[in-house]
């Protein structure tokens, strides 16, 4: 079953439609690419994709085990290659809202990153780069 449509919109832009939802996301070409940088780029949204994905993964771990990481905020950052142009790191850096997680909690949050379906779906020449820090930065 179709999951997603994209349309070419013209001016290096697309939009992508969730069948599902409705629910719409238009991208634009990055400036370092002849683009604008006005909405998300494709290369963006994949790094977006993998920290949405290891939260919702860590999300269905926590509640499973009765804690919360709510308030955890990933920043990304991704490095760009050449030859041909791609992504060859993505550096995240995961924050914890506080540092009172037990060991058993920590295990089951970095054992859940593990676990996103993103990420093991990504070509293991990739790198990525993962900070996990526990309390307000």
């Amino acid at each position: 079953m179709e999951t997603v449509r994209t349309r070419y919109l013209g001016g290096l832009r697309t939009e992508a439609t969730h069948l599902q939802s409705g629910t719409k996301i238009i991208t634009d070409a990055p400036t370092d690419n002849q683009g604008k940088g006005e909405f998300f780029s494709p290369t963006d949204l994949f790094a977006a994709s993998y920290a949405s994905c290891a939260l919702t993964i860590i999300g269905i771990a926590t509640q499973t085990h009765g804690f919360d990481i709510e308030g955890t905020v990933v920043k990304t950052t991704k490095v760009m290659g050449d030859n041909p142009r791609h992504i060859a790191e993505l550096i995240v850096e995961f924050t914890f809202p506080h540092d009172s997680y037990n060991e058993k909690e920590r295990r089951i949050i970095e054992g859940a990153i593990k676990g996103c379906p993103v990420a093991n779906s990504l070509p293991q020449e990739l790198k990525i780069t993962r900070t996990l820090k526990f309390g307000k930065d």
